[in-house]
């Protein structure tokens, strides 16, 4: 089964762009989607009702802001939208569903540039997104994490970290939370895999940097390390246009 985690920027947009051709050829047995920022009404008939696929939404309460939906072939045992917590559900940022075999969280994590409240809001909602997972994993279930974590991990993972060891996504603080979830047991599938520099999956659009290659590794896949015998591949698909970034995937 593929998987594919894309943080559209605007899903409205993202279709217009060729969003749903793209779907169409790929059809991936689950796709996930972050900052749609669209309430599921606003979204195209065409992408609303995708043939073979269950989908859910989790729009934001701002009207244009953030907001996830999971596209599944095959009908997961439960949803659930969000943590239960106000300050985080109100953005519309998770959606968990659950099949036979693992948990996937499809994730969309704060932006923590604003200002140190922000940064604040960004930490917290990473230590509730960990023990969410943690309780899951110690209950036996395996874990799926995909989305835009809005942090590179290491220095390998953007083209100038050194130009931005300052800056919100590649803080020591942020970097050291990544290093924590790894240390609970969670794979980043991608580097289990490849090892390479300049692979990316954000660039920012203002500056051209896709033309270069200028770009930061921000969307990710993780799983439990049990769930590894599971898991046959993992890539990113650079080529793929329509967004400031562009998707993620596994197979298992």
């Amino acid at each position: 089964m593929k998987l594919i985690s894309w943080n559209v920027n605007g899903i409205r947009a993202a279709d217009r762009k060729g969003l749903f051709q793209w779907f169409q050829k790929e059809l991936p047995g689950i796709l996930c989607l972050q900052e749609i920022k669209a309430l599921p009404e606003q979204v195209p008939l065409h992408l609303r009702n995708t043939t073979g696929y269950y989908i859910y939404w989790n729009p934001a309460e701002r009207k244009g802001y953030s907001g996830v939906a999971t596209f599944t072939k095959k009908q997961p045992i439960r949803v659930k939208k969000g943590f239960g917590i106000e300050k985080f559900d109100r953005e519309g940022r998770v959606l968990i569903t659950e099949f036979s075999s693992f948990v996937l969280f499809n994730v969309y994590f704060p932006n923590g540039k604003k200002d140190d409240e922000r940064l604040e809001y960004k930490l917290d909602f990473y230590d509730t997104f960990l023990a969410c997972a943690d309780n899951l994993k110690a209950e036996g279930k395996n874990i799926v994490v995909c989305g835009d974590f809005n942090t590179a991990h290491k220095e390998i993972d953007l083209a100038h970290p050194k130009a931005n060891e300052n800056r919100s996504g590649f803080l020591p603080v942020e970097r050291m939370w990544i290093d924590t979830f790894v240390d609970h047991g969670y794979i980043d599938t991608f580097r289990y895999f490849n090892k390479e520099p300049d692979q990316y999956s954000w660039w920012d659009m203002k500056s051209r940097a896709r033309e270069r290659n200028v770009g930061w590794r921000i969307d990710y896949f993780f799983v439990n390390k049990e769930f590894l015998p599971c898991l046959k591949k993992a890539f990113i698909m650079q080529d793929v246009m329509g967004s400031d970034h562009c998707p993620v995937g596994i197979e298992i």
